[in-house]
């Protein structure tokens, strides 16, 4: 045998790039925004899906599904699957939870139903997307798109935005989260300094996030001021000039 052939694995549910990957002793993976990682050895399941990309941060790492096909006939097919902890692996140094991969294995990752409260700490492994693009508006100092580290908690993504402003009411705080289907999400949060990252009180944020800093009933109250009485002022210097000239 001059080299071990390539084996081929499926990726699904929540990575950067679901879809059919062909793996070799020798491959190179990538997150978004992090740096190339290069594999060598049998490959793995973490290996397989570096290569697709990373996981999102929706993944459930606690329920990673591994499924095998079974040596059958050709018209009976028959899989068995595992179920597989990546949080046990990453976060206490598990090697069980990574095994070997077989040509044909299928890995299934689902969605988790909130974010991992370990969602901070999980950003900074080499599974996960290191950067994410959020977008910060309303009432802060300077609105706009900011490239941020991935599950950057919402409290540090608005100081990153200069903070909000005396205009701000900081306890109606907007966040818009569209899902991988088009739905999208709204949550309301209070703008609290000293809050730790939690997703009750200062969720971590995803990539494509928008954060909505909104107005103090003070400042929609003098905004609704100016707007009725800029036409009026135009009408009040008009009518000012009108007496003046029929005064000379």
């Amino acid at each position: 045998m001059v080299k071990p052939r390539p084996i081929r694995v499926a990726l699904v549910g929540q990575v950067g790039r679901p879809g059919i990957y062909s793996l070799t002793t020798s491959e190179t993976g990538q997150t978004a925004g992090g740096p190339k990682i290069r594999l060598s050895g049998l490959p793995t399941v973490v290996d397989a899906i570096q290569k697709a990309g990373g996981i999102t941060q929706n993944a459930n790492l606690r329920g990673v599904v591994l499924q095998r096909r079974l040596p059958t006939t050709q018209n009976e097919l028959s899989y068995k699957q595992a179920e597989l902890d990546l949080l046990a692996l990453v976060l206490d140094g598990n090697q069980s939870q990574n095994p070997f991969l077989f040509d044909g294995d299928t890995i299934r990752i689902s969605e988790a139903e909130e974010t991992p409260e370990e969602a901070v700490e999980l950003a900074a492994m080499n599974l996960s997307p290191q950067m994410i693009s959020v977008n910060v508006i309303g009432e802060v100092n300077k609105p706009g798109r900011l490239k941020l580290p991935a599950s950057t908690p919402l409290v540090q993504a608005v100081m990153a935005a200069g903070g909000a402003n005396f205009r701000a009411n900081t306890r109606n705080v907007e966040l818009v989260r569209i899902n991988r289907n088009g739905s999208a999400k709204l949550k309301r949060f209070k703008l609290d300094l000293s809050a730790a990252a939690s997703n009750e009180n200062n969720p971590p944020l995803q990539d494509g996030d928008s954060v909505l800093v909104n107005r103090s009933q003070l400042a929609r109250a003098g905004d609704a001021i100016n707007t009725v009485s800029q036409p009026l002022g135009g009408l009040v210097q008009i009518w000012t000039l009108f007496r003046l000239i029929n005064t000379n």
